[in-house]
């Protein structure tokens, strides 16, 4: 509409100025002064007109300045946008290994010959027992567990921290429960923002690795006899 107004007023000027050019063609005979004041009147109207056509190109220019930043947004939302992924290239094994409070943790895998199945494709969840964990067992009980006739309860004690599939710490609700690779189940309880698997707390949550994730406790948990 502005434009328009612009145009309109452009236009009934040159109107204006061919009216008073005929008017001073005729009048210039008999009256000198006239023709004087013509020329004044001209350059009034000539300055006039520049101004008005200069306003009219600052609002074009504006305008397509507004045309074009418009047009950069719409085709920005077409954009394809990327997102930063941190990819995980360490597995639970490597996790574990890396981590010196959980070396107990790694000697009881490597006993149980379990190295293999926590480097598999997965995913798996791992309840992960720190080295204070194991030391707070009655003593004896980690040196037994590792010697190899102990196997067998060994790798059940150490598949009962373990859960098929991945499971983050937004994913548990009190009461649930989950069954683990050694068979039996564990159960969640999620109280004054903390979260246990059955006696354990978590200390440290949703470590995620190539093939799963770790929650890091402070208690080892045994399966039920």
């Amino acid at each position: 509409m502005l434009i328009l107004s612009e145009w309109r007023k452009t236009g009934q000027l040159r109107i204006f100025f061919f009216r008073l050019k005929r008017k001073f063609a005729v009048s210039k005979l008999f009256n000198p002064l006239l023709f004087h004041n013509k020329l004044l009147i001209n350059k009034a109207l000539a300055g006039l007109l520049f101004t008005h056509k200069l306003k009219l190109f600052t609002i074009m220019k504006n305008l397509g300045s507004i045309v074009l930043v418009a047009l950069m947004v719409f085709a920005s939302s077409f954009t394809t946008k990327t997102q930063s992924v941190h990819e995980v290239e360490a597995d639970i094994v490597d996790l574990a290994v890396a981590t010196d409070f959980l070396s107990t943790l790694v000697a009881a895998v490597k006993a149980g010959d379990l190295v293999d199945v926590l480097k598999g494709e997965g995913p798996f969840t791992v309840f992960a027992p720190t080295n204070e964990a194991f030391a707070k067992l009655p003593a004896g009980t980690v040196e037994n567990l590792l010697k190899p006739e102990n196997k067998a309860q060994l790798v059940a004690v150490l598949t009962y921290h373990v859960v098929p599939g991945k499971i983050m710490s937004k994913d548990l609700k009190n009461g649930q429960t989950a069954a683990t690779v050694q068979g039996k189940k564990i159960t969640v309880t999620l109280k004054d923002g903390k979260a246990m698997i059955n006696n354990a707390t978590v200390t440290a949550a949703d470590i995620e690795a190539s093939n799963g994730v770790v929650h890091v406790i402070d208690t080892v948990i045994l399966p039920p006899m």
